[in-house]
């Protein structure tokens, strides 16, 4: 089949209420239509997800984003002129068509244009917005390739697009324009310090309305340790000997090989923390929460 004729199956697909595994420059989404409820639900049933944790919606279009608000919020152009499309979701006021399912029943919706073409031409085919949470069971690792969705979901998606690897490797950013004071959520590669380039100050901490919220996520089945290796049992350790130096090369490279690692039937995985410093923020959180 085709790349077109892929890209039309899996439109006509979302369109029929049916979930199709799309990619993104951040990590493979499970898509379905975000304004059919009926469709939505499968989402969470495939992952095993709580209804209350809240999925972020994909547009293609700054136009398909504004309808799926009550209001757009100050900031909000001049942070998609700068970072859209691109890894950095913005939650703001949901407009009533905008099903609870989608928000875990919070007034807020976020909403993000992906960064890969595949993923948008999907959406311009279909014409919905997509809701799209990580093509994975709830906390486990999220899918950087197609096989990666194949070995972890199976059967329980329709259709699995696939655009070879991800190029950023690891969830977008998250920022809140739905209260008075922007708020960082989640961070990712897009840092607090370029978001503060171009609105000023921004509050950090975590939120309900972010999905990567739980004590335990982005986790493979091997167990994960921070800091010094196990005397016991049989391991592999990630530091700087053996991963990039550089905050974007890592993340585009963690999850690939952690996925690796988990099929080398390990007792642990040792990874030590990279710097603590703004850019290096959404992978130093990723590992914490693997290794929760």
């Amino acid at each position: 089949m085709s790349p077109a004729a892929e890209i039309a199956r899996a439109a006509a697909l979302l369109r029929a209420g049916k979930l199709v595994a799309i990619p993104t420059e951040t990590v493979y989404g499970l898509a379905a239509n975000a304004l059919d409820e009926t469709a939505v639900r499968r989402i969470f049933a495939a992952k095993g997800r709580p209804f209350s944790s809240p999925l972020i919606v994909h547009v293609a279009a700054l136009a398909m984003a504004r309808g799926l608000a009550s209001s757009w919020p100050e900031h909000a152009d001049s942070l998609v002129a700068r970072f859209w499309p691109g890894p950095l979701t913005l939650v703001v006021p949901k407009h009533s068509s905008v099903p609870d399912v989608v928000t875990g029943g919070l007034p807020s919706v976020a909403i993000r244009m992906p960064a890969h073409p595949i993923a948008l031409a999907v959406i311009d085919a279909a014409c919905i917005p997509l809701a799209a949470p990580s093509a994975n069971r709830f906390t486990q690792l999220s899918p950087t390739t197609a096989q990666h969705v194949r070995d972890g979901l199976g059967d329980a998606v329709d259709f699995i697009l696939d655009g070879g690897p991800c190029a950023v490797g690891i969830e977008s950013t998250v920022l809140s324009l739905a209260g008075p004071t922007p708020r960082l959520l989640r961070p990712g590669m897009i840092s607090q310090t370029q978001i503060e380039s171009v609105i000023g100050p921004v509050e950090a901490g975590a939120g309900e309305e972010s999905p990567g919220q739980h004590p335990k996520h982005y986790s493979p089945r091997t167990r994960v340790v921070i800091g010094e290796s196990p005397r016991e049992g049989r391991g592999v350790r990630l530091d700087s000997t053996n991963m990039p130096g550089d905050p974007a090369a890592y993340a585009e490279r963690v999850y690939g090989r952690l996925h690796r690692l988990d099929q080398e039937d390990l007792d642990w995985i040792a990874i030590e923390l990279p710097p603590d410093t703004p850019e290096w923020a959404g992978v130093r959180d990723r590992i914490t929460r693997a290794a929760h």
